[in-house]
This record gives structure tokens, sequence and C-alpha cells, in this order.
């Protein structure tokens, strides 16, 4: 009965992200980006390689929506683990986007991977000590 309940609340405030914040921010951003482009005037070696990135996060966009029709069928094919560690690859997609945005042409390429992998590093080790946390509240 709880269970039913809790599924019909997640659902609705799934239902609530997705098409009330995900979906029109991913439409915004094609408008918005080719418009950048365009005031800009040219197509910079920064810009295009930020332009893979937003091109990974469209990937991982529509693997979210994969998540979600199946989610909203009642198809839970992931743990919460999956799931939580799954979330935090948009924060590493973003943390790029934004940081080749600001900084541009003043970090170089090696520089700005090598800080993105200790970003991943730092990232995946607090889901780990978080995790870790967890099960020793459980006890």
């Amino acid at each position: 009965m709880e269970k039913n309940i809790l599924r019909t609340q997640f659902g609705t405030m799934m239902r609530r992200l997705w098409l009330g914040i995900t979906w029109p921010s991913a439409i915004l951003t094609l408008i918005f980006g080719p418009w950048m482009w365009y005031l800009l005037g040219s197509f910079p070696q920064w810009l295009m390689i930020k332009l893979v990135f937003v091109i990974g996060l469209y990937a991982y966009h529509f693997s979210l929506h994969v998540i979600y029709k199946q989610q909203m069928k009642g198809i839970f094919k992931y743990s919460s683990q999956h799931l939580r560690i799954w979330n935090e690859v948009a924060t590493i997609f973003l943390v790029a986007i934004v940081m080749l945005a600001v900084v541009k042409q003043n970090v170089s390429v090696v520089w700005g991977l090598i800080g993105l992998i200790a970003f991943v590093i730092l990232l995946t080790s607090a889901i780990k000590i978080y995790k870790i946390v967890r099960q020793k509240n459980k006890s």
C-alpha cells in the first residue's frame, strides 16, 4: 500500500521534472547555442570542444529519457546507487561546459582535462564515502 503511494508520488514528481524543466531546458539550449555561435561570428577551438561536451550531454539526456519511460511503465532496472552515480554524469558534463565557457583560451586543454579527471575522481570518491557512511548508519 505505502509502496504504491510513494511510486505514484515519485511518478508525479518525475513527470513534472522531466516535462517541466528538463525538456524545456534542452530545447532552449538548442535555440540559444546556435544563436551564440551566430553572435560570435566564428567557431573558435574552445567552442568546438564545448560542442562535443554538449552533444555528450544530449546523449546522456536521451539515455535518461529511456530510464524515465521504463520507470513510468513500472520497470525499475537500476538500484538507487546506480541512479545516484548516473545522476552525477550531468554534473561532470556541466562542469566541463562551464569551465570551457569561462576560461576559454586561458587554460590549456591538457590542464583542463587534468582538472576534469581530478573532479571525476573527487566526485566518485564522495559517492563511495557517502555509501559507506549510509551503511554504517543503518547498522
